[in-house]
């Protein structure tokens, strides 16, 4: 099983994303295939003991850069470094791609390279929080910013799969993000969704809030990209801000120095369970693929752990589980479906 990485995608390519490739193929035994300009990755792989590692380089001549429109991408460039790796995915040669350039281009030429599974309007983003008791999953995370309520339940029974065959929870507590508890609460898109994922037979609890997002009362948080995205920004920056903080009071106090002395080893393991390094990235789900999204500033051992996600997620064989979970749901699927066209003809007879 090898997986494909992206190695000029990101903030500090090649450099760590040559280094995260070292360190999943030296402390896991990943099968690695760096796919970028050759004479970079060269000179970066050079740095590493590699010569009895599984690690290989296929040349790409292009690289996508952060500001190119997705649209750009899909029509002018195709010899990029995403779009031979995800091309070697599709002809079979890898099980995975890992990325952490461009999300839009990624996006977009994942779709279009291993097109949707069937029942899937919209692929999503799903992004792994930490909680008090263990993880919870936000669904989207940034993939689509304007949705119909069908699209969330899609996304709903895509994150109940995600929990159940990767995260290993039986039974998945789903939650609906909106701006309080309380049946009143909500707008158009999350009362129409919320209606039909009372009838689904997966464990719906209802409205949630955003300190859900870290409470642990729930096990998958469904959104639209918009909401789930703003969400996600907040919660990256919220260890910076604490320990920014924590920083600034030791300094100026000699008793709050004293404690932030006592108190160093639970503070390091409060700043690994919120680095979102440890979770390496977030996988694109409902295409016919494996792609996992990165952090454009992501470190090696983010990279790392995206490596090692992505191989879970193919020796788990996540697509398949999400083909039955869909085909189960179709008169949901559809009844959510029926219901956003009767909206729109509604709205298209008022005009």
């Amino acid at each position: 099983m090898k997986i494909a990485v992206d190695a000029m995608g990101g903030d500090f390519a090649p450099q760590t994303i040559v280094e995260g490739a070292f360190l999943a193929s030296k402390k896991y035994g990943m099968k690695v295939i760096l796919v970028g300009d050759e004479d970079k990755v060269s000179k970066e792989l050079s740095k590493y003991p590699t010569s009895k590692l599984p690690i290989y380089i296929h040349h790409a001549q292009h690289v996508v850069a952060m500001h190119d429109s997705p649209s750009i991408v899909l029509r002018r460039m195709k010899d990029t470094s995403i779009k031979v790796a995800l091309d070697l995915a599709n002809e079979g040669q890898v099980s995975g791609v890992v990325s952490a350039g461009n999300s839009g281009a990624a996006m977009a030429l994942a779709m279009f390279v291993f097109k949707k599974l069937e029942g899937v309007d919209r692929p999503a983003i799903a992004t792994i929080h930490p909680t008090t008791k263990g993880s919870t999953i936000l669904i989207d995370s940034g993939g689509n910013v304007d949705c119909k309520s069908f699209h969330l339940v899609q996304f709903a029974i895509m994150g109940d799969a995600y929990a159940k065959y990767i995260l290993g929870k039986e039974e998945p507590r789903i939650g609906l993000l909106s701006n309080g508890e309380e049946e009143g609460k909500g707008n158009e898109l999350t009362r129409e969704a919320h209606e039909i994922l009372l009838k689904t037979d997966m464990d719906y609890i209802g409205y949630v809030e955003g300190r859900d997002l870290n409470s642990g009362e729930v096990d998958v948080i469904v959104c639209d990209g918009f909401v789930g995205n703003v969400a996600l920004k907040i919660s990256e920056g919220l260890w910076e801000t604490i320990h920014a903080i924590l920083k600034g009071e030791a300094k100026d106090n000699i008793r709050a120095r004293v404690a932030y002395f006592l108190m160093k080893r639970a503070i390091r393991r409060l700043e690994k369970r919120l680095d979102y390094s440890e979770y390496g990235g977030a996988p694109l789900l409902g295409i016919n693929g494996n792609c996992v999204i990165c952090h454009g500033a992501s470190n090696a051992k983010a990279i790392m752990n995206a490596i090692i996600l992505a191989s879970n997620l193919a020796k788990n064989r996540l697509n398949e589980h999400l083909i039955q979970e869909l085909e189960e749901k179709q008169d949901l699927l559809r009844l959510g479906q029926k219901r956003s066209e009767k909206i729109n003809e509604s709205i298209k007879a008022i005009h």
